[in-house]
């Protein structure tokens, strides 16, 4: 071949050789450059890892090699992925599932920079102007309301969460969690300050003294000799817990705060966030605070009214990014909406929109799943969108496993056999059709179609939902049956979640498993997070007569070299880090003397690095019978997780694994509701069936399922089918079938209905 064909041909792939991150077993592929490849197979069989972990992670490393050591050093630090060769790589756009942050000063509009472009028309054309752009930023002081400082909330304390008014502080009178008594900063500054008496009930405090307890401002001090800094309990309390995003608390500590703090709607500013200024600046009646309210469909067909020439460009521009929203199917949200609110597929759109209308080209786009949240209905214009991309001359890496998705392909590559060890190979290149004739677990599944139950359940009870108004929910009525199946279904907006969520999740004996990512760092993993680890080390200690803290990587038996990682981080500066196996351990991360205690002839090493299907016969029967540890390990088998190792750190699990590993950890809760989101989430084909089995013993054991889902095979398996719309946004929120899947597909009087009519006869 001619060198300059050769030349060529090197341009128009990207080119892996040896791919070994995770669980790839020396992967070679060649991927064709501006195609949309489609990345199939099991979840666990390694997709996340070649696209992600190899070629996505090997971008983003080799373009921030390009700044100065100096930029380098305020960025993170990536590893060079393991993998031979890779060739062929372009700049890489990643638009993941990872939720936006939790900041409640992050909302939608300031996450996609509409509502920058929003602040400057009100700075040019709102009367009378507040000033420039940023008088009317919630997140500046120029703009912010002063009482709540932007928040657009403020906080009540229950002070009765805060101390017991019959003690005195020697007494331990202060409730909360972490302060003890004898705490340097948290009871003695308070006892020996000489502030308070120590040994008089709080109840008997003078007006004075009270004040000093709760509000004090920051004073210095001076107990034993230290000097100290005095504050208020509740400023205390505001600084340790209330100024940190809620979901990163420990789990006590949320529930504290839960218990003692409430949060009303600021009465200067009524939850504008703004201040008097900002929202006397109007443009034909509308404030900026009520235009970032507005449904964003809604908020496009304002904009367009707005004719004055000297802002038609900052117009047009705006224009265009709020029709990006309705185009991907969000135009039912609003700008005011906070970003850790939205789903993880709402998320992902979320973060395509600075993407549509770019001039780039010869851009790699990589999505992981993005059909998540989105109903049959809306899945052909995320389809649409992955095309456009790809049409511009950009390379689409999409991981997937809706048929419906993998359908538009060029080209795809199949990966497995299985999961975990048994997976990490290409088991097919080539085209769709190629994939539906090649036998692979995937190939067999692609077509697969649910067929009606011949017989649904008779219901037990109900639960009664009565004036439903959460969000955009029009004062649903609704009786939920119970002792069966429901499925609730919609398309994305209409209102499901705000429906099971807010009228059903927070009541006595329901068991809610939504889409909040797990907490959790790489010394987490399945034996720590599911509670199993507990009675594994309680048995290794009473078989070896020895204390329990020595079967911990995280406590006593660590290595004391790689402090129970497993590994040796080295940071290189302005380089990569680097991790290296701890030689002392060789990465069992436990000193050896606690590896010469077994149970059942097996060291705890040895027993985290076990599949969860290897634990479970281990566990199961003979001398090395755990029925605690066999139980967790029967509901892991039972979500599809049995190829997951019990010390697999929780960082390296998949967005579907991590959700199973949720479920398999609250279905010991003795609940007698189970409400689920999505459980389909990263799921493919082939273990749907196995969800479905689940649902059923989950009922079949007197329990009662609601699913919130819009995979057409549990819709097609459902007792009863509660399906909201007719649209999203205000166009939904309103119940328009509530009946069996048969009667759904008989009527095709809904969107959901026509879908699954479609699916069930094909």
């Amino acid at each position: 071949m001619d060198p300059a064909e050769i030349l060529a041909d090197s341009h128009d792939v990207i080119r892996v050789r040896g791919a070994r991150v995770h669980n790839l077993k020396n992967v070679n592929v060649d991927i064709p450059k501006r195609r949309l490849t489609v990345f199939t197979g099991v979840s666990g069989s390694g997709k996340s890892s070649l696209v992600f972990g190899t070629i996505a992670a090997e971008s983003q490393r080799m373009i921030n090699e390009n700044y100065s050591a100096f930029v380098q050093g305020f960025m993170p630090t990536l590893a060079r992925p393991e993998v031979d060769l890779l060739e062929g790589l372009t700049t890489a756009i990643i638009v993941d599932q990872e939720r936006m942050g939790a900041n409640s000063r992050s909302t939608v509009g300031t996450a996609t920079d509409a509502n920058a472009m929003l602040r400057i028309v009100f700075s040019r054309l709102g009367e009378p102007s507040a000033g420039p752009s940023f008088h009317y930023s919630f997140n500046l002081p120029a703009g912010a309301c002063p009482r709540c400082e932007g928040m657009g909330s403020v906080t009540d304390i229950d002070l009765t969460q805060l101390y017991d008014d019959s003690k005195s502080l020697a007494e331990g009178a202060i409730t909360i969690p972490g302060y003890k008594t004898d705490g340097w900063w948290t009871v003695r500054i308070f006892t020996e300050s000489g502030f308070l008496d120590p040994n008089k009930p709080i109840r008997d405090y003078t007006e004075t003294e009270l004040h000093d307890l709760l509000h004090r401002e920051p004073t210095k001090v001076k107990v034993n000799g230290v000097n100290l800094t005095y504050e208020g309990l509740i400023p205390r309390v505001q600084k340790s817990f209330l100024s940190k995003d809620r979901e990163a608390l420990q789990p006590h500590i949320r529930a504290f705060v839960d218990r003692a703090v409430t949060f009303t709607a600021c009465p200067e500013c009524g939850g504008a966030r703004l201040n008097e200024a900002a929202r006397a600046s109007r443009i034909g009646g509308i404030n900026i605070a009520d235009a970032c309210a507005m449904q964003i469909s809604d908020l496009a067909e304002w904009a367009t009214g707005l004719g004055e020439p000297s802002v038609a460009p900052l117009v047009a521009k705006l224009r265009h990014a709020l029709d990006a929203f309705v185009e991907i199917g969000l135009g039912y949200l609003s700008l005011d909406r906070s970003s850790g609110t939205l789903s993880g597929g709402e998320a992902q759109r979320t973060k395509l929109i600075r993407h549509l209308g770019s001039s780039l080209t010869d851009v790699t786009y990589v999505f992981d799943e993005p059909t998540i949240g989105l109903h049959p209905h809306d899945i052909q214009r995320m389809n649409d969108l992955l095309l456009q991309l790809r049409d511009k001359g950009n390379t689409v890496l999409v991981v997937e496993h809706k048929p419906e998705a993998i359908a538009i392909a060029d080209h795809v590559i199949d990966l497995g056999p299985g999961a975990g060890t048994a997976g990490g190979e290409v088991v097919f290149e080539g085209t769709v059709d190629g994939l539906r004739a090649s036998g692979t677990l995937t190939g067999r599944h692609l077509d697969d179609r649910a067929s009606l139950k011949p017989a649904v359940r008779t219901p037990t009870g109900q639960v009664e939902v009565r004036g439903a108004s959460t969000h955009n929910l029009r004062d649903v009525d609704v009786d939920i049956p119970l002792g069966v199946l429901v499925v609730v279904t919609g398309v994305a907006g209409s209102g499901k979640s705000s429906l099971i969520h807010g009228s059903v999740s927070g009541r006595d004996g329901v068991v809610s498993v939504d889409q909040a990512a797990i907490k959790g760092s790489r010394r987490s993993n399945p034996a720590t997070y599911t509670g199993m680890l507990e009675p594994i080390r309680k048995a290794f200690a009473k078989a070896n007569g020895v204390k329990p803290a020595l079967f911990s990587a995280n406590s006593e038996g660590a290595c004391p070299t790689c402090n129970g990682a497993g590994v040796i981080y080295t940071d290189l500066a302005m380089m990569a880090g680097v991790a290296t196996t701890c030689e002392e351990c060789d990465g069992k991360r436990f000193q050896a003397e606690v590896l010469d205690y077994t149970f059942g002839d097996r060291n705890i090493a040895e027993v985290l690095a076990m599949s969860v299907t290897e634990a479970e016969e281990f566990f199961g029967a003979g001398e090395a019978h755990t029925p605690a540890a066999h139980a967790i390990l029967d509901r892991l088998a039972d979500v599809g997780l049995g190829y997951i190792s019990l010390g697999q750190p929780l960082t390296t699990l998949s967005g579907g694994e991590r959700q199973r590993l949720k479920l398999a950890t609250q279905m010991a809760d003795k609940g007698a509701v189970y409400v689920l989101d999505e459980p389909t989430t990263g799921l493919h084909l082939a273990d749907v069936e196995r969800l479905l089995g689940l649902l059923d013993r989950l009922v079949d054991s007197g329990r009662s399922v609601i699913v919130i889902e819009h995979h057409q095979a549990v819709m097609a398996h459902a007792d009863w089918i509660i399906d909201l719309g007719p649209g999203a946004g205000h166009d939904g929120g309103r119940i328009v079938f509530e009946g069996t899947p048969a009667d759904l597909v008989a009527r095709r009087s809904t969107l959901t209905g026509k879908h699954l009519a479609a699916y069930v006869a094909t």
